[in-house]
């Protein structure tokens, strides 16, 4: 029974472990299908969006949706200083409004270009 007992625990920390390191389902884009570059940032802290706690969001059009298909967590600390609830990024997304909800069937962030260094004021 012991023996019973310990399999399942490991078949589960196994399980667990092998999910954190298969690519995301949105890791790839569809070639047949228009690439769109959006702002992405968390719907509550960012874009205002009622209800939902700190998850990811997409501004179409002027308006927010969150997001199903990829989680706010899977793009780094939301809470740094270029994360999610602190600022708007942009992303490449491939997807569709289902619900009032956007299902990201694609999402990438856009690399930030490096900020410039302040010149140096000589006297």
């Amino acid at each position: 029974m012991k023996s019973l007992i310990t399999l399942i625990i490991c078949s589960f920390f196994a399980i667990q472990l092998s999910a954190q390191n298969s690519p995301s389902k949105t890791s790839k884009p569809d070639s047949t299908k228009k690439i769109m570059i959006v702002e992405a940032s968390c719907g509550q802290c960012q874009f205002k969006i009622k209800g939902g706690g700190c998850d990811l969001a997409v501004r179409l059009d002027g308006k927010g949706y969150f997001v199903d298909g990829t989680k706010i967590d899977e793009h780094g600390d939301a809470h740094a200083e270029d994360g999610f609830c602190e600022a708007i990024r942009k992303a490449e997304v491939q997807g569709g409004i289902v619900n009032d909800r956007f299902v990201a069937t694609y999402f990438k962030l856009v690399a930030e270009k490096p900020k410039k260094e302040k010149e140096k004021m000589h006297p």
